[in-house]
């Protein structure tokens, strides 16, 4: 059966017939998961290492459809088998529906803020660079929190590396475009851009990686090379005349450090790991390429994986452990544009950096001294609609709608740009595009979505939160965004919890309560009884 059950995995393309399984199938295949699940312990050990991955974007939806996209419905994206699975809400202080800025503050530094803020409470306002400025209103993120318990530090992106998301982890500003000097108003000209905090600033300056796209921010008129034509849009271009990566390399060398500068695949591929302690990778002048479109050659930019493991690689070997925050941000460009095939191909890759950097967790034994979190800042508007066939191509033709006998896609969007819209006048009447008679499989096509915008724009939903490792298990229900940071902090020993095991009135809270040890008792009497099933 498990043969069935591997091959099922890996071969989508199945006909519906040779899917359906027998009814023992299913009763074992409970069975064996209640037994594995039932075996599950707790890690109570102070989390020595944390690694957060985000999936701009990534909402239930967007998981849903790339697991079956990958292989299939009763398959599993690698992070979906955590043994730690909560929720979170994404709602920011303002906002129903939030920005990338704000959940990203919310995730980093353990405060809800309004929409466009970047690591500042909800008491400053959108462009408010004066009240930015002041001290108590300013966040500390748990990047700097670990480097001031001496842990290494990283930034790994597929976006800008001064994007609302990876900038969450060190800066502070009243608005999230506010990139590079040319993007600053002269109203705001107190305040210091976004690029130039990374490159000047606690705790950018002392990241020991910062991995992602965005040179055009970093270095004056750097828009000379390719770019991906499809990206959202270019973001502003540093006119200052300085070169920040420059400035960087200069920094670590006066202070006598192990750094190197990379800015295709080779580059990075030929950094000695062993005597690098600091690397900064800038492989694109916007956003980095879709995985789809990538260059794979050596001149060109290094897949989310490769980058994962090299920023590993060098983090390790820091006797106090790390902390890493990977983005798979592309996710949530190629829904911004419509194209659901595009943002599902995102997805995989995020996943192929996740497969691995469980992998080299393994490998080195450090697994268990770990906590790994899985979640997304927020989500999109993408929709999976009834009632196609089992086995099925996720991006393939659903039904016939029985009101106008017109064929839908099973993918779709609540709303979207124009290539999205996918309806015309006809004699006085609007129809809709007949979705059989295009290719929906290709990566150009936008689903078709029910409002036009100018753009898709994100959607409301909560989205998951999955962890394993060191307390992982502290994600176990519906839980406000702002929690991550609190679960990290405490697991990790970070900030006002860097003390409480030295701490006697801390007892009582390290130690396992009564419930817990009942629940202890249950599943050791549980597995005794499963010996009925013979499940080993």
């Amino acid at each position: 059966m498990f043969v069935l059950f591997v091959c099922f995995w890996l071969h989508p393309a199945i006909s519906a017939a040779q899917q359906v399984l027998d009814r023992s199938y299913w009763e074992r295949s409970a069975k064996e998961d209640l037994a594995a699940s039932l075996q599950m312990t707790l890690n109570m050990n102070v989390a020595k290492n944390v690694i957060i991955f985000v999936g701009d974007g990534m909402g239930p939806n967007t998981v849903t459809a790339a697991r079956i996209y990958r292989a299939g419905e009763s398959s599993y994206l690698f992070w979906e088998k955590f043994p730690h699975v909560g929720a979170v809400k994404t709602y920011n202080n303002n906002k129903q529906v939030p920005d990338s800025a704000s959940t990203a503050t919310a995730m980093f530094t353990g405060v809800k803020t309004n929409q466009n803020m970047l690591g500042l409470d909800a008491t400053v306002n959108e462009f408010d660079c004066d009240s930015s400025l002041r001290e108590e209103f300013r966040l500390k993120s748990i990047g700097r929190l670990a480097q001031e318990a001496g842990k290494s530090t990283g930034i790994v992106t597929t976006t800008r590396i001064t994007h609302a998301t990876p900038a969450a982890m060190y800066a502070k500003s009243a608005h999230r475009d506010w990139e590079c000097d040319n993007s600053i108003p002269a109203s705001a000209s107190k305040c210091k851009d976004i690029g130039r905090q990374l490159i000047e600033d606690l705790p950018g300056k002392d990241f020991n990686v910062i991995m992602g796209g965005g040179r055009q921010i970093l270095k004056t008129n750097s828009t000379d090379l390719p770019e991906d034509p499809i990206v959202m849009k270019k973001s502003c271009v540093r006119t200052d005349g300085s070169n920040l990566i420059k400035e960087w390399a200069d920094d670590k060398a006066a202070r006598g450090l192990r750094y190197a500068v990379a800015e295709n695949t080779k580059g990075l591929r030929d950094v000695d790991v062993e005597k690098t302690d600091y690397l900064l990778g800038i492989f694109a002048n916007d956003h980095m390429a879709y995985e789809y479109k990538r260059d794979t050659s050596d001149a060109g930019m290094p897949s989310l994986k490769e980058m994962t493991i090299t920023a590993l690689n060098i983090l390790k070997k820091n006797d106090n452990g790390f902390l890493l925050m990977v983005e798979g941000g592309l996710i949530d460009k190629a829904h911004h544009i419509g194209k659901a095939r595009v943002s599902l191909v995102e997805v995989l890759g995020f996943n192929d950096a996740i497969n691995a950097t469980m992998k080299l967790l393994q490998e080195n034994g450090i697994e268990g001294e770990t906590l790994v979190v899985v979640t997304s800042d927020h989500s999109h508007t993408l929709t999976i609609s009834g009632y196609p066939t089992r086995g099925n191509s996720i991006l393939g033709l659903a039904d016939v709608s029985k009101v106008d006998g017109m064929p839908y896609t099973t993918l779709g969007y609540a709303n979207s740009g124009k290539e999205n819209y996918h309806y015309a006048v006809l004699n006085g009447s609007v129809v809709r595009e007949d979705p059989s008679k295009v290719d929906t499989k290709s990566f150009e096509y936008g689903a078709q979505a029910a409002v036009l915008q100018d753009e898709n724009k994100h959607g409301g939903n909560d989205v998951f939160v999955y962890a394993k490792g060191p307390f992982a298990h502290l994600f176990h229900n519906m839980h406000e965004q702002n929690y991550i940071t609190a679960v990290i902090k405490y697991a990790a020993r970070l900030g006002e919890f860097q003390d409480i095991d030295k701490e006697p009135s801390s007892s009582s809270f390290l130690q396992p309560s009564s419930a817990t040890v009942i629940m202890s008792l249950t599943i050791v009497i549980s597995l005794l009884n499963l010996n009925k099933f013979n499940i080993s």
